[in-house]
């Protein structure tokens, strides 16, 4: 499985580099792609990390897993990216595995692949009466969409999308300390 996680500026640190430290744990070839014209991205939060590709050097075909942090406006700068909503919509065509966290739905929106679908989000970025059914739950899994609230559940939603790909994550949870959080 290789998976690509999109990193715009305004990206919220915790969304995305929980989520690759947490997949590269358990095996998973994740790769960060800045959308930014340059590797170097700057978070919501003013880290700067460096991507490992940039997405004009990306073959969408390699990956079967797209990964969106939230952030602002890291979320926003990924839904205007015409490049970001191509690949999602492909994605989503060949029923790959795509997951958005916090404000990251509002990508999902923008690519049309949310109509009769359960989502979450960070709260105040998904109109409750859209053509989706809105849900206030940590995690949310519908078929191929994995959705999940904020930067406090990212490690849930890391785990979430271990079990998609059919990985137990539970040697990994134990390794972590995980358990002494009583979950």
């Amino acid at each position: 499985m290789k998976a690509l996680l999109f990193l715009a500026n305004g990206f919220e640190e915790i969304e995305a580099l929980s989520v690759v430290d947490i997949l590269r744990r358990a095996g998973v070839t994740i790769s960060t792609c800045s959308i930014m014209g340059q590797n170097q991205v700057k978070g919501s939060h003013n880290i700067i990390v460096i991507a490992d590709l940039n997405i004009k050097d990306i073959h969408e075909k390699d990956y079967d897993v797209f990964i969106l942090p939230g952030g602002m406006p890291g979320a926003k700068n990924l839904k205007e990216n015409k490049d970001v909503i191509r690949i999602i919509k492909n994605a989503f065509k060949e029923k790959k595995l795509i997951a958005a966290i916090c404000a990251a739905p509002i990508v999902l929106i923008e690519a049309g692949i949310l109509k009769g679908k359960n989502v979450t989000s960070y709260p105040g970025f998904l109109d409750k009466n859209g053509d989706y059914n809105f849900l206030e739950d940590t995690i949310v899994i519908d078929e191929n969409i994995i959705t999940s609230r904020g930067p406090a559940t990212a490690p849930y939603f890391a785990f979430a999308i271990l079990e998609k790909l059919g990985i137990d994550p539970s040697s990994l949870k134990e390794s972590m300390l995980y358990n002494l959080l009583g979950v």
